[in-house]
């Protein structure tokens, strides 16, 4: 059974930063890229960035290009979100989800609880 803990969310300032952690469990985490997504209030899910399987390939939405920053350590079955110049528009509960292949045009499947960020004005 695949569980996924993400943790780093908070309450920040317009331009400030986070750092998102997911720790992953009950798969073979290497093998799968790992994508992280967001749903704001009263909006549906969106993608935010992938990783595939061995971390040197990434994909952003265009929103946070240049902002936001994905990386994984395999070692510890970890992917993070580096969350930069952050703004009111980034509020959203943030989830991780592992990928169906190693691909960073994988599909994703299987939902964390979320962990909640807020950007204050």
């Amino acid at each position: 059974q695949v569980q996924l803990v993400e943790s780093g969310g908070g309450l920040v300032q317009a331009g400030g930063s986070l750092r998102l952690s997911c720790a992953a469990s009950g798969l073979p985490f290497s093998r799968y890229a790992m994508g992280w997504f967001r749903q704001a209030p009263g909006k549906e899910r969106e993608f935010v960035a992938a990783i595939n399987y061995s971390g040197d390939s990434t994909r952003y939405t265009d929103s946070v290009k240049g902002r936001f920053t994905i990386s994984r350590d395999n070692a510890k079955n970890t992917v993070y979100l580096q969350m930069n110049s952050l703004k009111p528009d980034d509020t959203a509960v943030y989830y991780c989800a592992p990928g169906t292949s190693g691909s960073i045009y994988s599909s994703f499947d299987a939902w964390g609880q979320g962990t909640q960020v807020t950007v204050s004005s």
